[in-house]
C-alpha cells in the first residue's frame, strides 16, 4: 500500500503590484487634463499691496468679478479659460444680485488689473453693493522684498 504525501504549499507573501500601477497610471491622468481647468478668474496684473492674507473659509463658494486694464468685466461661475466672455456691468450686478439671492454666503472677491481705470472700478464697487455684497474682499499681490 502505498501512501500519498501531498506537499503543503507555503502562502505567497509578494504583493503583486502590477494592478495599483495601472491605477496609479489613471490617476495621474486624470489630475493631469483636470489641473489646467482649476484656473479661476481671468488673468489680470495684480496691484501690489502691503496687507495681510484674507482669512477666506476654504469651505464656501467664492465668486470673483475681474476687470481689466481695458474696463472689460469678467464673472467667474465656473466658466473657465477660453470659456470665459466679457460681461457688461448691469449683466454683473444683475448675475450677482441673483448668484447672492440663491447663495447669500458665497465670498465676492474683485481682482483688477493694476492699470485699470480708477472711475471703472469705484463703478463696480457701487454696482456690486447695489446689487447686495456687503463687504467685496480685493485680490492683490504681495509686495515685492527688496
Amino acid at each position: 500500500m502505498e501512501i500519498l504525501v501531498r506537499k503543503k504549499r507555503k502562502p505567497m507573501s509578494e504583493i503583486n503590484v502590477v494592478p495599483y500601477i495601472d491605477v496609479m497610471l489613471v490617476l495621474l491622468i486624470v489630475f493631469m487634463v483636470t489641473a489646467p481647468m482649476l484656473n479661476q478668474g481671468i488673468e489680470v496684473d495684480l496691484p501690489e499691496a502691503n496687507n495681510e492674507p484674507l482669512n477666506i473659509d476654504e469651505n464656501l463658494e467664492t465668486l470673483v468679478v475681474s476687470i481689466t486694464f481695458d474696463g472689460e468685466y469678467f464673472l467667474s461661475i465656473g466658466a473657465t479659460g477660453e470659456e470665459r466672455q466679457s460681461v457688461t456691468l448691469e449683466t454683473v450686478g444683475m448675475r450677482v444680485g441673483q448668484i447672492l439671492s440663491a447663495n447669500p454666503d458665497i465670498q465676492v472677491l474683485v481682482e483688477g488689473d493694476a492699470d485699470a481705470n480708477w472711475s471703472a472700478m469705484i463703478t463696480l464697487i457701487t454696482t456690486l453693493q447695489a446689487a447686495g455684497v456687503a463687504n467685496p474682499n480685493f485680490i492683490t499681490q504681495p509686495l515685492n522684498a527688496i
